[in-house]
């Protein structure tokens, strides 16, 4: 039996104060809603189908690269009524997930063994036991520890309320099952919607066995406002930085650390704190990574030390590389093992072969370094004349002084100097020295500026 998800994202979040529809607010970088289609993508569904309402331009527009169907929920009367829109779309034969796109944190591995549970003549049910169930509809059961029904807060009574054992509204039944019992649901209730949650009592009376499954609670919280939304994400952060110490790295804070990518990290790796991840990032054994760095889609090579407030982006740093403190390392750029980029170095689509250093204050850019390169404070490629970009190629050995100017196209050669100070338009051959600067000169008569004292001064 196939399976199809079905995302409830119609709600438009009004404590959220915001413009933007609430289930499209990030977690970890990544909208909420995204969250929860991974999640339902890793369980093979044959179908994503999300009902959308409030905002849904700004939805599909989200999600329009993506393999899913977009239900349109114009009036919100319910998750009954909601589901309704989305039952068109779906194979009637499929087991129907339903999940919500405001509650991000839900685990693949949870939803896998709801399905797993769900009973071939009844349904499927995620419940969660709380300390303080206030807000949420409550799980009936008889005297033998079945399901009966669920009752919402507002239409509970008193030993209803006394209940802890509440409803996460995820549960899983059959299409055409789903189709009949939504075709009965009516909204007398206080809160005059339709209900689906009124499906379990309808299970329940065709003596269909309903199969609870227990949640933790973090896993099922939903999002009403931006406090609940930064609770979340830092939850989601501690059970990422749980995940990283357990393969043997080492976190100076877990509370200090965001991923909002994918992060590959081998074992004995030390992250400092304030340490972001961006996209798909992957570190080797034994790296360091200094507080306040951000690495967004590289590689970090095997015992590389990335030092303080480094940004590395789309770039891949060879093993027993240094970098920084305050170094930035554009896309394209490749460091070589054992190469040097020290404090307030910028490089842009440049390999820098092995060993090379560029200490400090320099731009690289467009280049091709050879091994052993010495590269001078104050260095620059001037690889763009306004409209094109050349190649600056700098062969092995090769040193270049301080406060120099390549502009490109330019090649130098093996083992040449550079003098410090010189701006160099044409090649330079192996084993010479290239200097562009005039001769110095004495001036010995020579009389520095004195203050010009001016009438309106004395006033």
């Amino acid at each position: 039996m196939g399976l199809s998800v079905v995302i409830l994202a119609a709600g438009k979040g009004t404590r959220m104060q915001s413009s933007m529809p609430k289930v499209l607010h990030p977690i970890a970088g990544k909208p909420m809603l995204q969250h929860v289609i991974d999640a339902a993508n890793q369980l093979n569904a044959e179908q994503v189908v999300v009902v959308a309402g409030h905002g849904i331009d700004q939805v599909k527009a989200e999600l329009s690269a993506q393999k899913v169907v977009i239900a349109e929920q114009a009036e919100q009367l319910g998750t009954g009524h909601a589901v309704d829109q989305a039952l068109p779309f779906v194979k009637s034969e499929n087991l129907v997930l339903v999940l919500y796109g405001d509650v991000p944190l839900i685990k693949t591995e949870t939803l896998k063994s709801l399905v797993e549970q769900t009973p071939k003549n009844g349904l499927g049910l995620l419940t969660v036991k709380l300390d303080n169930p206030q807000g949420y509809g409550r799980i009936v059961r008889n005297n033998n520890d079945q399901v009966v029904a669920i009752v919402e807060q507002k239409d509970a009574n008193q030993d209803q309320l006394l209940i802890d054992e509440v409803n996460t509204g995820i549960l899983v039944a059959k299409g055409t099952d789903l189709n009949r019992w939504l075709k009965n649901v009516d909204n007398n209730n206080a809160q005059n919607e339709y209900y689906l949650t009124d499906t379990i009592a309808m299970a329940a009376d065709e003596a269909g066995v309903i199969a609870s499954h227990p949640s933790s609670a973090i896993e099922v919280e939903g999002v009403n406002s931006r406090v609940q939304l930064a609770q979340l994400e830092r939850a989601y952060q501690l059970s990422q930085a749980d995940a990283l110490m357990q393969k043997g790295v080492t976190l100076i804070d877990p509370s200090r650390i965001d991923i909002r990518g994918e992060l590959e990290c081998q074992s004995d790796v030390l992250i400092d704190v304030n340490v972001i991840i961006e996209g798909n990032v992957s570190i080797k054994t034994g790296a360091q990574i200094d507080a306040n760095v951000i690495l967004k889609d590289c590689v970090i090579g095997e015992a590389t030390h990335i030092k303080a407030n480094c940004m590395i982006d789309g770039a891949t740093i060879g093993k027993d590389c240094q970098v920084g403190p305050f170094a930035r390392i554009r896309p394209n750029t490749e460091l070589k093992d054992e190469a040097f980029i020290g404090n307030f170095v910028e490089t842009k689509k440049t390999v820098l072969g092995k060993g090379s250093k560029a200490s400090h204050l320099a731009y690289i850019g467009d280049a091709t370094v050879g091994e052993k390169v010495n590269i001078g404070a104050g260095v620059i490629t001037c690889n763009y004349d306004g409209v094109n970009k050349f190649q600056t190629v700098i062969e092995d050995g090769a040193f270049i002084g301080s406060d120099s100017q390549l502009v490109a196209p330019v090649t130098i050669g093996k083992m040449a100097t550079v003098g410090a100070g010189s701006t160099i338009t044409k090649d330079v051959p192996s084993d010479n020295l290239a200097i562009s600067r005039t001769r110095q000169k004495h001036l010995e008569d020579w009389q520095r500026p004195i203050k010009i004292e001016r009438k309106e001064d004395k006033k």
